[in-house]
């Protein structure tokens, strides 16, 4: 166990430095000021527009950085650092949640997979561990008939999770991608802007790619745990 704690420990420690520099990022960039003086609401509702999609709503949500778009009712939903300022940061994030509309609009194959897996996620993930665990008290390591196949089917279920947060790179590398290009191409930002909104979506994709490396980090760990004792 001591090298699961270390595995562990040491995936925490590199997520929290991503995500504290990319809290920093944000902060920093919310600094620059958008000389079109757009809000991120603003911004958000006329790349909608330029892409032909009017069944998408764009409301505020509470929190920072709690954005996200809602395939579910269409909406795209900004944070209050986001909806209603008028910054690089609020460009940037406002315009990669349109960026997941324009997907879901366009039936982009990574999202609709990924939507696919949502609900099999939401129950296997928070009881894989479990279940590998009780297959391993059961002898699985040591090769037991039972306890074996229920540690395998624990890692099924954890298999299912990083598969979920390798097929959410796509998406989230994709979205950010759409939404640099419409803020460039349509110089809805100046150069010193959209360098600014590249920075942070660049930080903000990292924090998936840490997610999903740990991901594949711990299922990994427990696969030798249950196989690597057989003979």
């Amino acid at each position: 166990m001591m090298g699961y704690y270390i595995l562990i420990g040491a995936i925490a420690l590199v997520s929290w430095l991503v995500s504290s520099k990319l809290k920093s990022k944000f902060k920093f960039y919310s600094k620059v000021h958008l000389k079109n003086g757009m809000s991120g609401a603003e911004i958000a509702e006329k790349m909608l527009a330029d892409h032909g999609i009017r069944d998408v709503k764009v409301v505020s949500t509470s929190g920072m950085l709690t954005d996200h778009y809602n395939p579910a009712n269409k909406t795209v939903n900004l944070s209050e650092g986001v909806y209603n300022q008028r910054n690089a940061s609020a460009a940037a994030v406002a315009a990669h949640e349109c960026g997941h509309a324009v997907q879901h609009a366009q039936a982009y194959e990574w999202l609709g997979m990924r939507s696919k897996l949502v609900p099999i996620v939401s129950v296997t993930s928070s009881m894989s561990m479990w279940v590998v665990f009780g297959g391993l008290a059961l002898g699985a390591a040591a090769g037991v008939g039972f306890g074996y196949w229920v540690a395998v089917a624990g890692l099924v279920m954890m298999g299912f999770a990083t598969l979920f947060s390798f097929v959410t790179l796509p998406v989230e590398y994709d979205a950010s991608n759409r939404a640099l290009a419409w803020l460039k191409n349509k110089n809805i930002v100046t150069p010193e802007e959209y360098k600014g909104s590249e920075d942070a979506l660049k930080w903000a994709a990292r924090t998936y790619l840490v997610a999903a490396i740990g991901s594949l980090a711990t299922l990994v760990y427990w696969g030798l745990q249950v196989f690597g004792g057989r003979d």
